[in-house]
């Protein structure tokens, strides 16, 4: 008891302060209005030992405190992520130029705004502050996306605490949403492309426990193939293959990603889930797309191989040829970030069997969704608040997507921190999913764990949405 009572006096219960107990959210009137008192940004560093920005907001309900996430695999028309790129410091990837921007020109110019009006506070960031735009709209390319996004979220749990209510359901408000729902976990079993050192070319191999009766036992679920996927690793390739990739899952020295999908089916029936546990992937096509528009999965590999070459064609013959085999229920960017056709061809040819998530494709970017809906060239948006930059775009975004009968993932980056935000933007903007990597690692751990809170919370409210992961709810 001692021991939590010092914690709390030292600021680590920031995260929980923006979401009291039950019984205590009373809403605040009008004239008892909250306000931003100070702000502050540091350096921190993220799971992969690489800083990145943390940023405190005080208001008269205390101090609400955010890390901003960082990918590996990043799509090329992500909002600005703002590095110092001094090589001689952190390889160049020192934030202290957005930390700057945060101290220095947003802290002065957010003080004493209402933290509940997450829109005025973001505009003024991004158009007024920043005001740098591209063909797909505001590009944070002067303050940095980090250094707005951190503020954004910090802004958002005083916004929950001012309001006295959790943080999915200040989300849920400033969306317009009215069903709180627990979202589907995606735990990324297998890892490869740039998330591994292994020569898989296919980023990750997901496991989806769609017949699970609640979320505590969708987590149950995916521990134990977890478990039982290690065990499999062990006994095939040794225990030096049992080392985990950025995001938790394994990464053992295998070649084929039938032989990748393989492996899972054997966790999958050997932890006894056959027919509850589906599969997804996140191919990452991007990073082995050719200057001659093919697609080398032999791209880590030595020497080249002419054979691993394949053409959008082909490599929609081999998802094709995986989902007859495989019980997949969702493929992410099987092709390259500027490939709207190949997209376009695999939704029409699949889209009614598995979901065609956009990743690199959209960015969470909602000018890149809407063209990605008038062009036809995928059926689902994958959810990461750092491609963007704010709460406010990203609302958008999900809303543009929900509208359109689009299914939604939120998701988190390889490099992640303790913060458990996305959670709560889970449930707050009922996705019906979430990818937060493998149940291991407490940087993953960090926001499955938040969702088991968040379910007993609910109480007997709680939904798990199951097999209705790609249609949770209505539009809003």
């Amino acid at each position: 008891m001692l021991i939590a009572i010092s914690l709390a006096l030292l600021g680590f219960s920031a995260q929980r302060v923006a979401q009291p107990a039950a019984r205590s959210y009373a809403r605040r009137s009008a004239a008892d209005m909250s306000t931003i008192k100070a702000v502050k940004a540091r350096q921190i560093f993220d799971s992969r030992g690489n800083p990145t920005v943390e940023v405190d907001v005080t208001t008269e309900d205390g101090l609400f405190r955010a890390a901003v996430p960082s990918g590996a695999s990043t799509g090329a028309y992500e909002a600005l992520e703002l590095r110092d790129g001094v090589k001689a410091d952190w390889m160049g990837k020192g934030v202290m130029k957005a930390v700057d921007n945060v101290n220095s020109i947003i802290g002065p110019k957010v003080l004493g705004m209402d933290p509940t009006d997450q829109e005025a506070l973001d505009k003024l960031m991004i158009e007024v502050l920043d005001g740098t735009t591209n063909e797909f709209g505001w590009c944070k390319a002067k303050l940095g996306a980090n250094a707005i996004l951190g503020v954004s979220l910090a802004a958002c749990r005083a916004g929950a605490a001012a309001k006295k209510v959790p943080l999915y359901q200040h989300i849920a408000d400033l969306a317009g949403n009215t069903e709180l729902k627990l979202p589907v976990p995606a735990f990324n079993i297998i890892n490869g492309g740039s998330h591994a050192g292994n020569k898989l070319a296919m980023q990750e191999f997901m496991i989806l426990p769609i017949g699970a009766d609640n979320f505590r036992h969708a987590m149950k679920m995916g521990s134990e193939v977890y478990h039982n996927l290690k065990k499999i690793i062990n006994e095939k390739y040794g225990q030096d293959a049992t080392n985990v990739g950025d995001e938790g899952g394994f990464a053992p020295d295998i070649l084929s990603n039938k032989e990748g999908l393989d492996l899972v089916v054997m966790a999958i029936k050997k932890a006894g889930y056959e027919g509850k546990v589906k599969i997804g992937m996140d191919v990452a096509a991007t990073e082995f797309f050719t200057k001659e528009g093919n697609y080398d999965l032999g791209f880590k590999n030595e020497p080249k191989s002419a054979d691993d070459v394949l053409t959008p064609g082909a490599l929609q013959a081999l998802y094709e040829s995986f989902v007859a085999e495989y019980p997949i229920v969702s493929i992410e960017d099987p092709f390259a970030e500027d490939d709207f056709d190949a997209f376009a061809s695999i939704t029409t040819s699949m889209g009614d069997k598995v979901q065609i998530v956009g990743d690199d494709l959209l960015v969470t970017n909602p000018v890149r969704v809407k063209s990605a809906i008038e062009k036809k060239a995928c059926n689902s948006l994958l959810l990461k608040v750092n491609q963007i930059g704010s709460i406010t775009e990203s609302i958008e975004a999900v809303r543009t997507a929900k509208r359109a009968g689009w299914s939604v993932m939120t998701s988190h980056r390889s490099g992640e921190t303790e913060d458990s935000f996305i959670a709560d933007l889970a449930v707050g903007l009922n996705t019906g999913q979430i990818k937060t990597g493998a149940p291991c690692r407490s940087e993953r751990l960090a926001k499955y764990n938040q969702l088991l809170r968040i379910e007993e919370e609910l109480g007997e409210k709680s939904v798990y949405v199951g097999a209705d992961f790609r249609n949770p709810g209505k539009s809003y």
